[in-house]
């Protein structure tokens, strides 16, 4: 699938979880496409970096301390855009389990 079309079904589904969760707000198409590109950002540039620090909690947890890891992803998104706000750390866990759940729904990806 090309960068494009992904790009795309992310900003969807940061709209729609947006929209399902009441701490999370996005003001326009033009923030949710931004808060879309950041969040791959950080997710291909900063998200091996705290796996690797934090392999023991990981472990310990059997692999739940990633919904932490995701959160922290969605929270430094939050805070360099403008638009893009969320209210607090349980929301931004929520977030991330709807916006994984809605990017796997519009993808189609069964696996």
């Amino acid at each position: 699938m090309s960068f494009i079309i992904r790009l795309i079904l992310s900003t969807m589904a940061v709209i729609v979880s947006a929209y399902i969760l009441p701490g999370v707000a996005v003001d326009s198409f033009t923030t949710a496409i931004l808060a879309a590109l950041i969040i791959s950002l950080l997710n291909v540039l900063v998200k091996p970096i705290l796996i690797i620090l934090t392999i023991p909690f990981t472990i310990l947890t059997l692999g739940l301390f990633l919904l932490v890891i995701n959160a922290i992803i969605i929270l430094l998104a939050s805070s360099v855009i403008a638009g893009f706000t969320v209210d607090g750390f349980w929301y931004a866990l929520l977030f991330s389990i709807v916006l994984s759940i809605v990017n796997s729904l519009l993808s189609g990806n069964t696996q």
